[in-house]
């Protein structure tokens, strides 16, 4: 049995960039920092970072520019995938990245101003910003018909 499953929680690095397809699919690729620290045999702090690249698509890689921002924190939950290619001069390159499966944001950033919640500011957000004092929540509307009855769930 196999298995690729990753699970990183850490910080963007860079202001994520929303890309449409030529077929109208949304995407977004960032850059996540991990970190890690240890006490060496001589009792120093140690610290090492990591950086990994992600890709969003869909709805997430929509979600992941309007309200991620650098050093925003979020926990992605996806799978490593390898690709490789040759450039204009004949190079070979590869790389690996995370495809998201799952992002969960994390609390707003320090220095994110104006109490916003972990959004780009109203003139980088097309005149959207959220304040403390008026956080706005998703609303999901459910027709009638989309309710099941409690004797239909299937276990």
């Amino acid at each position: 049995m196999d298995y690729n499953r990753v699970i990183i929680v850490g910080r963007v690095t860079a202001n994520p960039e929303l890309k449409t397809t030529p077929g109208g699919q949304s995407v977004t690729t960032l850059g996540v920092a991990t970190n890690r620290t240890w006490n060496d045999k001589n009792g120093a702090k140690q610290e090492e970072v990591e950086f990994h690249n992600v890709v969003l698509w869909g709805r997430q890689a929509e979600i992941a520019s309007q309200f991620l921002v650098k050093g925003a924190t979020v926990l992605i939950e996806g799978r490593l995938r390898t690709r490789s290619w040759t450039d204009k001069q004949g190079a070979q390159h590869r790389t690996t990245e995370i495809m998201a499966e799952r992002m969960q944001l994390g609390p707003r950033p320090a220095g994110a101003g104006g109490g916003s919640f972990g959004a780009k500011s109203a003139n980088e957000n097309g005149g959207n910003s959220f304040s403390a004092k008026e956080e706005e929540l998703p609303t999901i509307n459910l027709e009638e018909e989309d309710l099941k009855p409690l004797d239909d769930i299937p276990f």
